[in-house]
C-alpha cells in the first residue's frame, strides 16, 4: 500500500506552490490570449487555463521545475493542441446523418462490475464533497462544468468579478483532484 502525504491548508486542500501561484497570476492573461489564438474560443481557452494550472501543480508535486513560466505555457499549448486533436477526431467519427434513435440504441462498451462500483463510490464521495461547498461555489461549479459557461458569463450571472469565479473554480477543482487522488488506487 502506497501512502501519499500532502501538506494540507485551509479546507483540507493541498497547499499550492507560492511560486506557481505568482507566476500563474502574472501570466494568466498572456496564457489565455495564447490559448484563445490556438482554440479560437474564449470559454474553452479559460477551461484550458484552469487545466494548465492543475497539471503544472501536479507536476510540481512530483519534481521541481527550473523554468516555471515556459513550462506553464508549454503545458497550456499542449493541452490546447490535444483539445483540437480530440475535436478533429470526434468530427471524423461522428455520423451526422445517423438518426439519434439509432445512435442511442448502440450499446456502450461494458465496464466490469468492479469498475462500476468504484465509479459509483467516487461519484457519491464527490457529491458529498460538493455538498460541503457554499451555495455560490456550487452554482459556479454547476454553471462551469455542467452547463459549460465561461468565467465571464458566470461572473455576470452571479454579480461577482471574474477573478472571484476563477479563484472559486481553482479551489473547487483542487478539492476534486485531491478527492480523486485519494480514491483512485495506484496502478
Amino acid at each position: 500500500m502506497i501512502i501519499i502525504r500532502y501538506e494540507v491548508g485551509k479546507l483540507g486542500l493541498p497547499v499550492t506552490n507560492p511560486n506557481l501561484d505568482s507566476v500563474f497570476i502574472s501570466q494568466r492573461l498572456p496564457l489565455l490570449r495564447t490559448l484563445v489564438k490556438i482554440v479560437k474560443n474564449t470559454s474553452i481557452a479559460e477551461e484550458l487555463v484552469q487545466e494548465t494550472y492543475l497539471r503544472v501543480a501536479g507536476s510540481l508535486r512530483e519534481k521541481p521545475v527550473a523554468h516555471l513560466e515556459p513550462f506553464l505555457f508549454q503545458t497550456g499549448r499542449n493541452l490546447a493542441l490535444d483539445h483540437l486533436r480530440r475535436e478533429r477526431m470526434q468530427s471524423r467519427t461522428m455520423l451526422d446523418d445517423v438518426p439519434d434513435a439509432i445512435m442511442q440504441a448502440v450499446p456502450a462498451p461494458g465496464a466490469s462490475s468492479e469498475d462500476s462500483l468504484h465509479a459509483k463510490r467516487l461519484l457519491q464521495r464527490l457529491g458529498s464533497a460538493l455538498e460541503q461547498l457554499s451555495e455560490r461555489q456550487q452554482r459556479i461549479f454547476i454553471l462551469s462544468r455542467l452547463h459549460g459557461q465561461g468565467q465571464a458569463q458566470i461572473a455576470a450571472e452571479l454579480g461577482v468579478s471574474a477573478s472571484t469565479v476563477q479563484k472559486e473554480l481553482k479551489l473547487i477543482m483542487a478539492l476534486c483532484v485531491t478527492l480523486l487522488e485519494r480514491l483512485t488506487p495506484p496502478i
